[in-house]
């Protein structure tokens, strides 16, 4: 769950932000993918790092 007033409409929140500036959006996904693409770790260890960074966070995972 957002911790910022999401607009209503269609599809999931993060969808929803992404669309208040597209050119983030696109941004920040083009980061993600270049730091999954560049990792040094694999996929399942840095997606178990996420997952309790997450938890840390309060965030649902």
């Amino acid at each position: 769950m957002a911790y910022i007033r999401v607009p209503d409409g269609d599809g999931d929140q993060a969808r929803r932000v992404w669309a208040l500036r597209p050119e983030m959006g696109a941004a920040v996904t083009g980061l993600s993918r270049s730091i999954a693409r560049h990792s040094i770790l694999e996929p399942r260890v840095s997606e178990a790092a996420r997952m309790r960074i997450a938890q840390i966070n309060g965030c649902f995972v």
